[in-house]
């Protein structure tokens, strides 16, 4: 009795997980382009997410031999409440991060983090992986200054920008 009880449970984890045979369609759909955007939900530290309330800036990430590995403008000048778009163009995975021990104020750098959202580590983006997926970071509530980036897994290519908020 004991053996047909774990049987039956070793069955409905199979269906459970969607093991089984499958059906035989061969056409597999294009991934969808991912976009990332801040909300209002408090990030750790009790710090929330600023919805930009101006205008949004695209900059392109670029990873190839014909435009090397780049943020496309490498620095870019913002005003505060505005946002920037990161939009993959080929040579992924790419992400956006901000060097922690680079950004001096305590406010600027929590606010900064909380509006990073889904981030993978402090300052962080998550990673990028397909053609078209985006990444925006809102910089509202960012005091003005110059804040370095760079592109995690190709920063020995020198993939880094600047972004100057005003």
């Amino acid at each position: 009795m004991r053996f047909y009880g774990l049987a039956l449970l070793a069955s409905a984890a199979v269906v459970a997980c969607g093991g089984g045979e499958k059906a035989s369609d061969t056409t597999k759909a294009a991934p969808t382009p991912t976009t990332t955007t801040p909300s209002a939900a408090p990030a750790a530290g009790g710090v929330a997410a600023m919805p930009a309330t101006g205008a949004t800036h695209e900059v392109k990430m670029y990873g190839d031999t014909q435009h090397g590995y780049k943020f496309d403008p490498s620095t870019i000048t913002v005003k505060q409440g505005d946002a920037v778009k990161f939009t993959v163009v080929n040579g992924q995975p790419h992400n956006i991060t901000f060097d922690p021990a680079a950004i001096t104020d305590a406010a600027a750098k929590a606010q900064l983090n909380a509006n990073m959202v889904g981030e993978i580590a402090e300052l962080s983006s998550p990673m990028l992986l397909n053609v078209g997926d985006s990444y925006t970071i809102s910089f509202a509530g960012i005091k003005p200054g110059t804040y370095a980036i760079h592109c995690t897994p190709h920063l020995a290519l020198g993939m880094n920008g600047t972004i100057v908020v005003q």
